[in-house]
This record gives C-alpha cells, structure tokens and sequence, in this order.
C-alpha cells in the first residue's frame, strides 16, 4: 500500500493561532481537520478546508473530546452512547464545509486523550465504530491495539498511523504529551522510514518495537512542522501515495 503522510491542522480557534498550516499543506496527502472539540471554530474549519482543496489535499475529520481549553488532551469519562454522538456531531460540522467546497471525507482520527482512550477502551472504541459506520471511510489508528481489533471486528476500513515526531515506550504505547516540543527533523525522517521499509521503530529506551505505517503522521503545533514535513516528504517520496 502506498504511504501517506497525514498532518493534524486547522487547530486555530478565534484570534489564538495553533501551527502552520499555510506552510505545510503542500508538503502532506491528508489533512487531518479539527471539528471545534479541541480547536478550530467555524471560521477557521472553512478556511482549513478551502487551503486543502487548492493544493489537492484529501481531508478527514480530526475529532475530540469536549476539551477546548485543554486542547483535547485531557482524559473524561463518558459512556458509549454519548460518546458516539459526540463524534457524529463533530464529523457532521467538517462534513458540512467538505460538501461545500465539493470534497469527500475520506478519512475519520481520533485526537490526543481520545485516541489513547480508544487505543486500550472498548467502549470507546466501539462508540468511535457506532459513528465510523454511518460515514463509511477509513479509521486512523494504532496497529495491534483496540483501533485495530475493534475497528476490524466491526468491519471498518482500518488504516494503521504511525507517528513519526512522537515516542513509543517499550510496549510499543503512543507517549501523547500536553505539549509538543521541537524535534529533529532528520531524525524524524530517518524513524519514518525505517517504520515504512522495516517495520521497526526504537522505542525511548532502545527497545526495537514492530509497527505498522500506512499513514506517518506530524503535528502542525510542533516548533519546527515546517523543516520537519519537508524532510519527511523527500525521505520518502519514493513511497507516498500519489495526490
């Protein structure tokens, strides 16, 4: 399967900027776009959406937990139902302004707390199903946890992340932080590509880790966004889906 690399954006909301959007598009497939759960707004999830028609960007719904003021990145409890709505009503907004402009949804990603949760929370991960069936297209998520056994037990098309400037631990878990800090970006490459051609990631003590990479994903509030996708896209430009 040809690689993507796939870019959370569109997480400004009101006067408040939150990464790079503009400079980065060109150099990503898929743009993952905040609902207004953890960012964005009205204005901003349009404006999002128009930039990624003009560079022929395929657009997915990047929903969150109700957390605006802690970006999403704060755990809840919520039960399965709720939890669907909530989503349905996230994607249902983005969906909105893709019609709009004329572009499909092609791709549905959890945010931050959220995809931990649904990473190891069958209900959750089950209440991310109950709203991915409706729209039919592909789940973001990590392989060998819930977001693959569950996604593909509902028969969701499940579509393994790898996330290329952030740390797995030993057990090969995703380390969400609060706050993204600057990274090498040709380190970030380099870990890319071994993830795309061998399989394996290093995870922060050393440890060889096997992962699955058909989408690599970068973080548009990381210092640096800009150095890193460029890198990234010439690493591995032998490998990416075409646009």
């Amino acid at each position: 399967m040809p690689i993507n690399i796939n870019c959370d954006m569109g997480e400004s909301f009101g006067l408040y900027r939150m990464g790079n959007d503009e400079a980065v598009m060109p150099f990503i497939t898929e743009a993952n776009v905040a609902c207004g759960f953890h960012g964005s707004d009205p204005n901003h999830m349009r404006s999002t959406v128009e930039l990624a028609k003009r560079h022929g960007i395929k657009v997915g719904a990047h929903f969150s937990l109700p957390d605006l003021p802690g970006f999403g990145r704060r755990e809840m409890k919520i039960d399965r139902d709720e939890m669907a709505n909530i989503v349905i009503y996230q994607i249902g907004a983005l969906k909105g302004f893709l019609d709009m402009a004329g572009i499909r949804l092609n791709h549905l990603k959890p945010h931050g707390a959220l995809y931990g949760m649904a990473a190891r929370q069958d209900h959750i991960a089950h209440a991310i199903s109950d709203a991915a069936e409706h729209f039919k297209v592909p789940v973001f998520g990590l392989s060998g946890t819930l977001h693959e056994a569950v996604y593909t037990a509902r028969g969701l098309d499940f579509r393994a992340e790898f996330f290329a400037d952030l740390d797995y631990d030993d057990d090969g878990k995703l380390l969400i932080t609060r706050e993204h800090q600057a990274v090498s970006a040709e380190a970030v490459a380099a870990k890319a590509v071994k993830a795309v051609t061998k399989g394996l990631v290093d995870s922060v003590n050393g440890k060889q880790i096997p992962v699955r990479a058909e989408t690599i994903c970068i973080h548009s509030d990381t210092p640096n966004v800009l150095e890193i996708a460029t890198s990234l896209r010439t690493a591995l430009s032998a490998h990416l889906e075409a646009v």
